[in-house]
């Protein structure tokens, strides 16, 4: 399988990819892409004002639309197109560069529209916060699994530019609901809220977060606390193994896409190997690290490197990824899965175009990812695969 790829530049396709995969309608995405195809060419940083635009405008339309149906008591219509509208924004924020004018507007007509959809649909999420260190919160979408008792449940963490939301539009903690896990997706510091709201700055040290939401979940009643795993797509795929490597409490542990020396990345991305996730990409990881010019920037990036502590992983752990990926080499899974040296159950999954799921994170197909990733933890956690 291939990359959906409409425009001539790869984060913009990248970045229509997430939208289709993540419920977005194909012809409300030729509308908002078929008047900006020429500022495509331009380059991916150039024409992210006019993105924005075009995709803000549909957000808009659909939000008088559902406005509508609630006006009418149809909730569930509602719901269905302020579930779009709040995708549609997102990816248009997190296309434009730190303080474009508009981001931050645009953010929170997000989130609101977000939320809405989830009362007027009685979606089975819920927001909550996860206490941390000095009054700050890590917020988060609990997606609780159906059924009475304490039920197992999974840590899922953003990548660089991701948000919870687009956690929950991967489908994997529907995917896991099924299974019979629940899942707690994360705006872990460095991204979505934690970020945008709190200022808080990426943590390399992902241990001192993850641990807060092992402790959130066990003060849980429908939590069993023998049964937590964690998980993370893109960055998180640098952030989980870490976790996992340095809090004994969780019990399997799974990346989407192996973010193993992440440090290394940053050094070819200087020398323009690799394909960038979002425009603006050195103002964007430095904003995400609270860093003021590029040198402090390397320098607090400099542990972001998993070489030297996966041997501490005692677990089930699974890597994934995806064979053709144009932003992490395929060699960084090979890696990881190496290092795991004292894991009882570890497993590399390369996806190919036998099944697809080839480029990053599944951008082609996230099916694939989705549904083994659910598997693994049922098969490792005690959940259920039939």
């Amino acid at each position: 399988m291939a990359l959906f790829e409409y425009f001539p530049n790869y984060i913009w396709n990248l970045s229509v990819a997430m939208a289709l995969e993540s419920g977005a309608q194909i012809g409300e995405i030729v509308d908002m892409c078929q008047p900006i195809r020429d500022a495509a060419a331009e380059g991916a940083d150039a024409g992210t004002p006019q993105f924005m635009a075009q995709w803000v405008a549909m957000a808009d339309r659909l939000i008088a639309l559902a406005d509508e149906d609630e006006a009418r008591g149809r909730g569930f219509s509602a719901s269905d197109k302020l579930e779009r509208a709040a995708l549609y924004l997102i990816v248009a924020e997190r296309m434009q560069g730190h303080g474009h004018p508009g981001r931050q507007a645009t953010y929170a007509k997000a989130l609101d529209s977000f939320a809405r959809s989830t009362r007027l649909g009685g979606l089975p999420r819920e927001r909550v916060e996860v206490p941390l260190a000095g009054g700050a919160t890590m917020p988060a979408l609990y997606t609780r699994a159906p059924g009475e008792g304490r039920r197992p449940v999974v840590v899922y963490c953003n990548g660089l530019d991701s948000c919870k939301e687009l956690l929950y539009w991967s489908k994997l903690p529907q995917a896991l609901a099924r299974r019979g896990i629940s899942t707690l997706s994360v705006d872990q510091p460095g991204s979505g809220e934690a970020l945008r709201l709190q200022n808080l700055p990426v943590d390399p040290h992902s241990e001192r977060w993850a641990s807060k939401a092992v402790d959130w979940l066990e003060a849980r009643e429908d939590v069993d606390p023998a049964r937590i795993g964690m998980t993370g797509i893109s960055l998180g795929g640098h952030f989980a193994p870490r976790a996992v490597a340095y809090e004994p409490r969780f019990a399997s542990g799974a990346v989407w896409g192996a973010n193993h020396n992440w440090r290394e990345v940053q050094d070819r991305r200087l020398k323009r190997e690799g394909e960038n996730p979002v425009p603006h990409y050195w103002a964007h990881v430095m904003w995400a690290f609270g860093a003021a010019d590029m040198d402090d920037f390397l320098a607090r990036s400099t542990d972001m490197n998993l070489n030297g502590h996966m041997d501490r992983i005692r677990v089930p752990f699974l890597v994934t990824h995806g064979a053709q990926d144009r932003q992490i080499s395929v060699d960084y899974a090979h890696d990881l899965y190496d290092q795991l040296v004292h894991s009882p159950r570890r497993e590399l999954k390369l996806f190919t175009v036998r099944e697809g799921g080839v480029e990053h994170v599944g951008a082609d197909n996230m099916s694939f990812g989705r549904d083994y990733i659910a598997d693994w933890f049922a098969e490792t956690l005690g959940g259920r695969t039939a």
